[in-house]
Parts: structure tokens; C-alpha cells; sequence
């Protein structure tokens, strides 16, 4: 069944970005993962607010009794005896120094954090898929680079042949030309390997079973214009309000401060309460007994009692656990600090490479038209003799890398701009 619906999402055409990315987030194992932490979360926090609940046991008992042993008048005699018994009992805690109450705040902090680990190892996805998509549409535009080349070599081949029927070309530049050519249908050859390369880690990142038949949407032209970009203090500002690695090591921190709170708990004293009901059937090797139905009946009873317990001196336990609260509440001072650190060298990282990117576009657009135009020049002089295979293959090839350079450039400013928007709270598209 999932082969078959596999099978009818790659029927349906081209995925774009938001497929690819939906696609992940439902079937990604680390995702999925994430998913079921939440879920334990979940439980413990219910845990915790059923440990204001009162318990119920029941218990039921056995004893054989040797020499000397309790009869059923509540007497004692030399004789075999049993005794079986019956109870019910409950307790219910009333006060334990607000561990329970700093239990359940604690299990609502870890679930709230939890959730914010899911949403980031669903940014994770995002960004890891939305990179992984680039880097088809590059190879794409790399391999219609290599094969625009293939097309003109293999002209050029023919145009030579005929030449040199004509008398107009020697044999050896027919053979240097067809050698331009193998060399172009080469570098074709592994561009188009790098292509399916490209698809084969998307769909494995989507967890598709094979990347036959998959292929992706290519952006708009506007999607690939030059945008004004915003500076990083103020990208930093919208996202460590935003981003769910800071939320949820803000979370961790209020949830070691509570824990300080619990751990000062082990200094005062509980109180609980508790009641049961039970009643016990006696007999006596040799001696005759009440009838099970009236031992029962007479031997009923009922208890109800409050504990108190007051710590008086615990080996320094308490004390040791509120210190290592306290050390783990500044270490998370320090985890948070270290996150927000992290988070606004990854903008500036993204920032300059996006300024660096969009510099090196502007040049290589200009580069790619002097190379277009130089191209032009050199192909004329080339079929009108007047230029060498040599000069025709130099400029054909730097006309090919600044192509190639303009798609790279292109591509690479598109991801880093793109990632920018994402950290300042938009969605992440092309």
C-alpha cells in the first residue's frame, strides 16, 4: 500500500518545495521520534497530577501458626493454628512540602519544552529539505549548461566534416573538433550524475523507497531577483523570540528554578491520611471454631489515621539535592546564554554569505554577458577560419564557467536570502 501511494504521488507531476516539505515532516523518522517524546511527556505529566489521588489496595493473607498461636476468642494456645485475612485500605497524601505541586509544574515546563524540541527537529527538516531542493535546481541548471555545449559542439562537428569535404578544413580539425565535442558530451555526462545524485538524497530525505520518476519544481524568475536585505540585529531580535531551540531552553530554566523549589521540599514535613476496613478468620487444630461467615462478621473493623512525618537529619541528602539543583539551574543559565550565542552567529554566518553571494551574482551576471558577447565574436572568426580550435575552445569554456558561476552564485544567494526570511519568521518557500 505505501509503494502504491508512493507510486501516485509521483504520477501526480513535479513536487515543489511545500511537498517536499510536508511530505518530510510526516514521514521523517527524527520527527517521529520527537513526536513519541511528546507523547511520553504527556504521561508524566498525568503522573504527576494523579499523585494527588488517593490509593487503593486490597490485600488478602494466609499464615499457618506451629506451637503457641492466637485463637479466635483472641487468646492464646498451644496448637496448630491459621488465620486468614481480609482488608481495604487508602491513603491520601495531604501535604509533602508542594513536591507535588512543584511536580506537576515541572512536568507542564518538560512537556512545553518538549513540544519546542519537536518544532525545531521540524525546522531541522525544513531547512535540511529546502537545501537539498537548491541543489537539484542547481545541478539542473549546470546540466542544461553542458548540454547547450553538446548541442553547439555537435554543429560544429558536422559544419567541420562538411568543411572538409569542401576542401575548407583539414582532417586534423575535424578530429579536434570531434575531441571538443567528447569532452562536452563528458561533462554532460557528469553533471546529469550529479543531478540524479541530488534527487537520490531528497528522496531519501523525504524516505521514499526509490527516486525513479521524482522531479521538482523550478522557482519563478522573480524568485531569483535581487532583494534588499535586512541586518542581522534585527533578524537576531525577531528570531530568539521565535525560534523554538531558544524557547525551549528558556523552558529548561524555569523548570531547573522549580526544581531548586522541590528539592527545598525534602526540609519540611508531610502529613497523609489513611483508613482501611479488614476482618480475619481464625481456627485451631482440634478445638472447635465460629463458622467463617460469623468470624468475619465479629472480627470487622475499621481505622482511620494521620501521619506525620518531620525530617530531622537525612544523611545531607536534602541538602546535596538542592545544591545540585542550583548547579544545574546555572548551567542552564549558561545552555541558554550559549543558545542565543549560537542562534545570532548562525544569522551573521547566513548574512555575509548572503551579502558575499549577492555581490558575487551582480559580478557574475556581468561576466556571464562578456563572456556571451566575446563567445559571439570568437564563433564568427572560428567558422570563418580565422580563428584556431584553440582560441574557440578557450573562450567556449570561459563562457561555460561563468555560466556556471552564475548559477552557482544564483542558487547560493537564493538559499542564503531565503534562510534569512526563515529566521525572521517566515515561511520557508522559493
Amino acid at each position: 500500500m505505501r509503494l502504491l501511494a508512493i507510486a501516485f504521488i509521483l504520477s501526480a507531476g513535479p513536487w515543489n518545495l511545500q511537498n517536499c516539505i510536508d511530505y518530510a515532516l510526516e514521514h521523517n523518522i527524527s520527527v517521529q521520534q520527537s513526536e513519541i517524546n511528546v507523547k511520553q511527556k504527556e504521561i508524566t505529566l498525568n503522573t504527576a497530577r494523579n499523585s494527588r489521588l488517593p490509593d487503593l489496595s486490597a490485600n488478602a493473607s494466609e499464615n499457618l501458626s506451629f506451637g503457641r498461636g492466637l485463637t479466635e476468642d483472641n487468646t492464646y494456645a498451644r496448637t496448630n493454628t491459621s488465620s486468614t485475612g481480609f482488608s481495604l485500605g487508602t491513603s491520601i497524601p495531604v501535604f509533602n512540602g508542594f513536591e507535588i505541586n512543584n511536580s506537576i509544574k515541572m512536568g507542564r515546563i518538560d512537556l512545553a519544552a518538549a513540544t519546542a524540541d519537536l518544532e525545531k527537529a521540524r525546522n531541522d527538516i525544513r531547512v535540511a529539505v529546502a537545501q537539498a531542493y537548491v541543489e537539484i535546481l542547481y545541478d539542473k541548471e549546470i546540466l542544461n549548461v553542458a548540454l547547450s555545449q553538446v548541442a553547439v559542439d555537435s554543429m560544429l562537428v558536422a559544419r567541420r566534416k562538411a568543411m572538409r569535404l569542401s576542401g575548407k578544413a583539414s582532417a586534423a580539425d575535424v578530429v579536434a573538433q570531434e575531441a571538443t565535442y567528447a569532452q562536452s558530451r563528458l561533462n554532460a555526462t557528469q553533471a546529469r550524475n550529479s543531478l540524479n545524485i541530488a534527487i537520490l538524497s531528497l528522496t531519501q530525505l523525504l524516505e521514499l523507497s526509490s527516486p525513479e520518476g521524482f522531479d521538482i519544481e523550478s522557482p519563478s524568475e522573480n524568485a531569483l531577483g535581487l532583494q534588499l536585505l535586512m541586518n542581522p540585529e534585527d533578524i537576531y531580535a525577531r528570531a530568539v523570540d521565535i525560534k523554538p531551540e531558544i524557547k525551549s531552553e528558556s523552558l529548561r530554566l524555569d523548570y531547573a528554578e522549580v526544581a531548586i523549589k522541590r528539592a527545598k521540599g525534602g526540609y519540611m514535613p508531610s502529613l497523609s491520611l489513611s483508613g482501611g476496613i479488614g476482618s480475619n478468620f481464625y481456627t485451631a487444630l482440634g478445638r472447635e471454631s465460629l463458622s467463617f461467615a460469623d468470624q468475619m462478621k465479629n472480627n470487622f473493623s475499621q481505622n482511620l489515621g494521620l501521619t506525620l512525618s518531620i525530617p530531622i537529619f537525612s544523611r545531607f541528602s536534602t541538602r546535596n539535592n538542592v545544591r545540585s539543583a542550583k548547579l544545574n539551574l546555572a548551567n542552564q543559565e549558561l545552555q541558554l546564554q550559549n543558545t542565543k550565542k549560537s542562534l545570532y552567529k548562525e544569522i551573521q554566518q547566513l548574512y555575509y554569505s548572503a551579502v558575499a553571494a549577492q555581490d558575487k551574482y551582480k559580478s557574475c551576471i556581468f561576466a556571464k554577458d562578456s563572456a556571451e558577447e566575446s563567445f559571439a565574436l570568437m564563433r564568427a572568426k572560428y567558422e570563418n577560419g580565422k580563428a584556431g580550435i584553440t582560441e574557440f575552445n578557450e573562450s567556449k569554456n570561459n563562457l561555460m564557467r561563468a555560466e556556471s558561476d552564475l548559477v552557482q552564485a544564483q542558487y547560493e544567494y537564493l538559499f542564503q536570502t531565503r534562510m534569512l526570511d526563515f529566521y525572521s519568521g517566515e515561511e520557508l518557500v522559493l
